[in-house]
């Protein structure tokens, strides 16, 4: 058996208790951090919490050797353990297309997504959020990607919200932080945007404002998340004023 469990978005408390309940059986379990990760927590304190060892594997360790993972799923229940949901990076889908070809009994237990909780905190309408897009670090393209800006003009053309999830440096630790993104952006874009900081924590961080201040701004510990809101509703430009500080433009 392979399950594969969303960890939630922040520290070891965000699993929900079918996650917790499957850790509890496993006999193995692996993590990959280089989608995302647990900001608010550490390895150990993951094992110490859930009383089980494991093995954090690289992209290649999942993407190109996956064998590891299968074998301890033929011989017992091992668990595939990622931040957020599980299911929303191919790289997992195509993990559990493997273990079928195998013969693999798999099974999907989800968690809270940084894209549920970008609603939730902003209190924009999930279902005025449009195609989503991810930001690179500047040095990695030598600026904002076009695809990025004609992602959010095209969602905007139609009135919807963008979700501008944040690059991971994995390898390094590193983290775009949510002025950086401002910033890049500022560069391509004259528009309000909203950052979100420490999602599924107690304190999180959420406020809005021209892309422009929100590059000067400081938004706490990572992991980070820029909205690039589309054409609001009364109701989503009271809860922006409300819950992210929006001032009136």
């Amino acid at each position: 058996m392979l399950s594969f469990v969303g960890l939630g978005l922040y520290d070891e408390r965000s699993i929900t208790v079918r996650g917790r309940d499957a850790l509890a059986t496993a006999d193995t379990a692996f993590v990959e951090w280089y989608t995302s990760r647990l900001a608010g927590t550490a390895l150990e304190t993951l094992e110490s919490t859930h009383d089980i060892e494991i093995e954090v594997r690289d992209r290649a360790g999942v993407e190109q050797d996956p064998e590891p993972i299968l074998e301890a799923a033929e011989d017992g229940h091992a668990a595939f353990l990622t931040a957020g949901d599980t299911m929303i990076s191919t790289t997992h889908v195509d993990l559990r297309l493997r273990a079928h070809d195998s013969g693999i009994e798999t099974q999907v237990i989800h968690g809270t997504t940084a894209q549920t909780a970008a609603s939730s905190l902003t209190g924009l309408q999930n279902y005025r959020f449009g195609k989503a897009t991810t930001l690179p670090f500047e040095e990695t393209h030598g600026g904002v990607p076009a695809s990025v800006v004609e992602t959010i003009q095209a969602n905007r053309d139609r009135g919807l919200h963008t979700i501008v999830y944040l690059d991971i440096d994995g390898e390094n630790d590193r983290f775009l932080t949510g002025d950086a993104a401002a910033g890049q952006l500022a560069t391509e874009l004259d528009t309000t945007g909203v950052v979100i900081g420490q999602a599924g924590s107690d304190d999180p961080t959420v406020q809005a404002g021209p892309l422009t201040e929100l590059a000067d701004g400081s938004f706490g510990d990572p992991l980070h998340l820029l909205v690039i809101p589309g054409e609001l509703h009364p109701i989503e430009k009271d809860a922006l004023s409300e819950l992210a500080g929006l001032e009136d433009e």
